[in-house]
């Protein structure tokens, strides 16, 4: 093995290619995975179809090109070329997908916070600046009108604010796994207690008391938010539901069951996204900040659960908790 050098380079985990004469001379098994066992022997462009890598490789120039869809659609990869002599050149190939892909809904996620915020925010400084004029502002009903208005902008705001500062905290401490004995049964009873809709909301369980390693305040916020959901979406004509069951696999189900006009199936996939809404108006006339669902994802993938939301059009929505249950000796 030592005096074949190619035999290290079969060895690394990057895919990595020699080229000579613009031809593949040698693919290591990485990169026969990553672009076909065909490759070698064969011409670069069967194997590279990207013209700015191309040109890189024909002029001998040393340099990195950014490929995308290289592997699947919408894959990014950053590759990097050398020559190692006057005849052999070097390619090494290392997936960018997951970086880019955070970047840019890192990105997204502040360029979507800061257009919610600038919206209330430009409806209050509108609002107000009209009241500054005498002739808008010495009218009690217009006064009256554009008050309640920026109250409630304001309110937006502060729920946004909250939110965001909520999805921050549990970001920071998602790798720190929850070990305090919380009592399910007894604190949706506590969030229920909270909620005032009429018809009430109605507990179902088999158990008086069901325990999970978890944080309390954060499997409140998380339960709380779905009945939030559930009190905004569902009808008042039939009271909705938690039901919280212990399974015999050694999990706990909390489910919350209201009877709305339920969420069409293309929307389901996307729900837990941040600021996405099925029904932008609807969810903002209702007070919505777009951030309720992603906030429960992150408290349950935290606590090492699982998080499902099912609905049928004109027959309401169920949205399941899936936490591990602590058995008692």
């Amino acid at each position: 093995m030592a005096n074949d050098p190619l035999k290290y380079l079969a060895l690394i985990e990057l895919p990595i290619l020699l080229v000579i004469d613009e031809r593949v001379h040698f693919a290591n098994s990485a990169a026969q995975a990553l672009l076909g066992s065909h490759i070698e022997q064969q011409d670069i462009r069967i194997a590279l179809r990207d013209p700015e890598a191309l040109r890189l490789i024909k002029t001998g120039q040393s340099g990195n090109v950014r490929l995308a869809g290289l592997s699947v659609k919408g894959s990014v990869w950053e590759m990097r070329y050398s020559m190692l002599n006057d005849k052999v050149g070097l390619i090494t190939l290392q997936d960018q997908s997951v970086q880019v892909s955070v970047a840019r809904a890192h990105a997204d996620f502040v360029a979507n916070a800061s257009h919610e915020l600038r919206t209330p925010l430009a409806a209050i400084r509108g609002y107000v600046e009209t009241l500054l004029d005498p002739k808008a502002g010495d009218d009690p009903q217009t006064r009256h009108q554009f008050l309640t208005i920026i109250k409630r902008e304001a309110a937006r705001m502060e729920a946004l604010v909250s939110d965001l500062m909520s999805l921050s905290r549990i970001e920071a401490i998602r790798h720190e796994i929850p070990s305090t004995e919380v009592d399910i049964v007894a604190l949706c009873r506590e969030v229920l207690a909270e909620q005032t809709r009429n018809p009430a909301f109605t507990l179902e369980t088999d158990n008086s008391k069901v325990l999970v390693a978890g944080d309390a305040p954060q499997l409140a916020q998380a339960i709380r938010n779905l009945v939030d959901n559930a009190e905004k979406y569902g009808t008042t004509e039939k009271a909705a539901m938690i039901r919280i069951e212990a399974t015999d696999h050694g999990w706990v189900s909390i489910a919350i069951e209201d009877h709305g006009e339920g969420i069409a199936p293309e929307h389901l996939p996307r729900l837990t996204e941040r600021f996405y809404r099925a029904d932008a108006g609807r969810s903002r006339a209702a007070g919505g900040t777009g951030l309720g669902l992603a906030i429960v994802k992150h408290i349950v993938e935290r606590h090492r659960g699982r998080f499902d939301i099912k609905s049928r059009i004109g027959e309401g929505t169920t949205a399941t908790i899936m936490l591990p249950q602590l058995i008692q000796d």
